[in-house]
């Protein structure tokens, strides 16, 4: 079957909004290429007749040359094995692999094995790790709930409290409507306020903090402090400012909560109220029980700021979430804590950690070391709906060519046909690149798949491994394979 340019594919899913395209809603949807028609006009009775005030509108048609893609279901038929390796033979003898890449596919309706290699040996996942976290947040959290900042009376009518709930992207103007980063607004939140006090009279107060809600370390002990400081990841915190995220070369700052008491000082300002800031040694004091709210803002649901946290492989903002799991769990607010929830959860959904070695729950710290059949076991959940707030996940991880980590990636010739149609979590480090996603083959059968090179020869380089994945993906993408 074939595919269309990646850019047609990509204008044809940002108007449809990918739709539906299988009974699991996995991935991208039914996409057709359907160009004005050549001539100019339309069929015959399909558009108004022009008038004096209605300018003519031509109608576009179907061209009788485009072909389709199949749309994804459960009654395409599955490929075999043996096709499958004839497809993908020639992508894994490149040397950009290394000496042995670690493969499992799989049909994503039954789990049918049609390609391993290496599967049981344990590999880099970099931030394909954040698949397990995923799992871990899912089942643990609620992913439509949302998480809270409120403001609070203080222990005096001149005191109010700012009361972090685990909302690291305030803005600090208004709040946006549908979206993820910056949902909630520190401008909303003082107007709730401002209201309260002044309505009492009061127009001057002093504020202070209460970062009690799963405060823990901000770094994890086996982060590269280079890593921090290029941006790789910001600190883990509850409390921040949209467009305050750490990203590569522009680091996060190192004490988001100040960041954000300052701009709600600003926000109060002008609203009428002077605020002044505590000093920072009385911040951390949980509030008492009953306190009176003063204002609230709530965040975009959990399963939203996880979905953006795998697009963008935000490993700080992955690394709150599987915190507060983990507090919600009955453990403590510590890198420790989470990744003991993530392997609890794992084992107890059936996956086989034996020989896994996991350090953090984002995938950045070295050393870390699991299987393909452990990152296709936990795709699995999510792929055969066996786990519907995983299925959630699975059907959010970026699009090739369009959104997320796979934004800039499928532009090639030999990519394009994945374009559009392959979904997929990435991981990249220092000499290891690796993927874990779905994608739909040329008879429309939906696949799963992970793929791990982490022993890149020297002076070949990631991002040549990384072309050599996304090939990988597309040979799937057009193949029968039966």
């Amino acid at each position: 079957m074939r595919r269309f340019l990646a850019a047609a594919v990509a204008v044809l899913v940002l108007v449809v909004g990918y739709g539906a395209l299988d009974v699991y809603d996995l991935v991208p949807g039914f996409l057709t290429r359907a160009p004005r028609s050549n001539s100019g006009t339309a069929p015959a009775g399909s558009s108004p007749t022009p008038t004096a005030t209605d300018p003519a509108v031509v109608v576009p048609t179907m061209d009788s040359g485009a072909q389709p893609l199949a749309p994804a279901s459960a009654g395409a038929p599955i490929p075999s094995a043996k096709g499958v390796a004839a497809a993908l033979a020639a992508v894994l003898r490149q040397p950009s692999l290394g000496p042995s890449p670690g493969v499992l596919v799989r049909d994503a309706f039954t789990g049918q094995v049609l390609l391993q290699r290496g599967v049981d040996r344990e590999h880099v996942p970099a931030s394909t790790l954040k698949l397990l976290t995923a799992l871990a947040v899912d089942t643990t959290l609620d992913p439509a709930a949302t998480m809270p900042t409120t403001v609070v009376q203080g222990a005096t009518a001149g005191q109010i409290v700012l009361v972090a709930g685990g909302d690291t992207m305030l803005a600090p103007g208004k709040g946006r409507a549908g979206a993820v980063e910056g949902r909630a607004g520190l401008a909303d939140l003082a107007g709730q306020v401002a209201s309260a006090l002044q309505a009492s009279g009061t127009t001057t107060i002093t504020l202070r903090l209460d970062l009690s809600h799963a405060r823990g370390p901000r770094y994890a002990p086996t982060w590269l402090p280079a890593d921090v400081a290029a941006g790789y990841t910001g600190g883990v915190s509850m409390l921040g400012l949209a467009g305050e995220r750490a990203v590569p070369g522009h680091p996060a700052p190192r004490d988001p909560e100040a960041s954000t008491a300052a701009a709600f000082v600003a926000a109060l300002a002008k609203q009428g109220i002077t605020a002044r800031l505590t000093p920072e040694r009385t911040w951390s004091a949980p509030v008492a029980a009953g306190a009176l709210e003063l204002g609230r803002v709530e965040s975009a649901p959990i399963g939203d700021v996880l979905a953006l946290a795998l697009d963008e492989s935000d490993n700080a903002l992955t690394e709150g979430l599987a915190r507060q799991a983990a507090v919600k769990a009955g453990g403590a607010a510590t890198f420790a804590s989470a990744v003991a929830l993530v392997e609890k959860v794992a084992a107890a959904h059936g996956v086989d950690l034996a020989g896994s070695t996991i350090k953090d729950t984002s995938g950045l710290s070295p050393g870390q070391l699991v299987s393909p059949r452990v990152l296709s076991d936990v795709l699995q959940l999510g792929a055969d709906g066996s786990v519907p707030a995983m299925q959630e996940t699975v059907a959010g991880l970026p699009v090739a060519g369009l959104t997320g980590t796979l934004h800039d990636r499928f532009t090639t010739t030999l990519t394009r046909p994945a374009a559009g149609i392959a979904r997929a979590k990435t991981g990249t480090l220092t000499g290891a690149s690796a993927m874990a996603g779905t994608v739909i083959d040329a008879d429309g059968r939906v696949l799963s798949y992970v793929v791990q090179a982490d022993r890149i020869p020297a002076g070949v380089g990631t991002l040549a491994a990384r072309a050599t994945l996304d090939r990988f993906v597309a040979a799937l993408a057009t193949c029968g394979c039966r």
